[in-house]
């Protein structure tokens, strides 16, 4: 059974376990989120891809924009993969490439994404934290909200760790989604389900457990409370 991670690395080395346990099963279209607020993508990467750098050349890692792969091939040093934008021309996929990992693909990409995986066919692509939630955001429309469905629904969420109001919500694969809640000992696993709760779903869990108001029903002070200190708790 999956357990709460005690600081952020050891959510990022969970997530790593995570994804090649979900590649060795055979699964090749795999999400991979810490859904943090304001948490920086760049540090989380660079401690993320290194699980899969013994694949060398055969590793492909994708920026949104030419600016945040330069900045990653500066910071990291010299690496025995490629990191290039989706739109560069020489992001081109190869027959020999095997694992196609994208950093923080935001709905502006969702085209570019979806080509490459089309051309990628049955070799396993990873989402790292994608924001493709904010398409309505900017404008893209009907057309975008369905290519945005439509690539989404082949994928797998191989990994998620999400902090609530004195709760959390996790999946790691190949374990079911869990909710944990906070205890005066730590945190305590009081569900898990095949599907990933949300909604009034996840609100009858927190009814069940605690006999209390839901989650959505908790001041907005308290929600945020409860997330700086979660992610005080992971940062330490």
């Amino acid at each position: 059974m999956s357990e709460l991670p005690n600081n952020l690395d050891d959510a990022i080395a969970q997530a790593q376990q995570a994804t090649q346990a979900a590649i060795a099963a055979g699964r090749t279209r795999l999400q991979v989120e810490l859904a943090f607020p304001e948490l920086k993508i760049m540090p989380v990467a660079e401690k993320f891809i290194p699980a899969f750098e013994d694949l060398g050349s055969q590793l492909r890692v994708f920026f949104p924009d030419a600016g945040s792969a330069a900045l990653a091939r500066r910071d990291w040093g010299e690496k025995p993969y490629s990191i290039r934008a989706m739109g560069e021309m020489r992001a081109e996929i190869q027959p020999e490439d095997k694992l196609f990992v994208f950093v923080e693909p935001s709905a502006v990409e969702i085209a570019q994404v979806e080509k490459l995986c089309e051309t990628a066919l049955d070799r396993p692509v990873v989402l790292l934290n994608p924001r493709l939630e904010d398409i309505a955001t900017i404008g893209i429309g009907y057309a975008g909200r369905q290519l945005r469905d439509r690539l989404l629904s082949t994928f797998e969420s191989c990994y998620y760790l999400k902090p609530l109001e004195g709760a959390a919500l996790l999946r790691s694969f190949p374990d079911p989604w869990q909710v944990w809640i906070e205890k005066d000992t730590g945190y305590q696993l009081i569900a898990e389900e095949p599907q990933k709760p949300v909604g009034e779903a996840l609100d009858e869990i927190f009814a069940r457990a605690t006999g209390q108001p839901t989650a959505q029903q908790t001041s907005r002070k308290g929600l945020l409370s409860g997330l700086q200190q979660f992610l005080r708790a992971l940062s330490q």
